[in-house]
């Protein structure tokens, strides 16, 4: 499966709803760990989903997240191509 920024950032997102975890909570708990961050930082990276797994995986840390559980799911997204057909040529209706 292949994960989007979009994906990491909406797994970020959801781990926080599920602890009523407010951006400037998070903000708080990391500074509390060294990091500095500020509310608008954080704000800005979670709402582009742009941030390191480094970033993200201190940000579960300090919520309290130690098991993630990642939804799988079977795209509905099909590609079309063209079948494999062997055209013939002008020089193999001489032969």
């Amino acid at each position: 499966m292949i994960y989007s920024n979009n994906k990491v950032k909406r797994l970020l997102k959801s781990e926080l709803v599920k602890r009523g975890i407010k951006t400037v909570d998070l903000v708080e708990l990391l500074n509390q760990q060294g990091l500095n961050e500020t509310k608008s930082s954080i704000t800005s990276k979670i709402s582009r989903g742009t941030f390191s797994a480094a970033f993200f995986l201190q940000c579960l840390s300090v919520i309290g997240c130690s098991k993630l559980e990642i939804e799988t799911y079977i795209s509905t997204f099909a590609i079309a191509a063209e079948p494999i057909v062997e055209y013939k040529t002008n020089s193999d209706e001489k032969e």
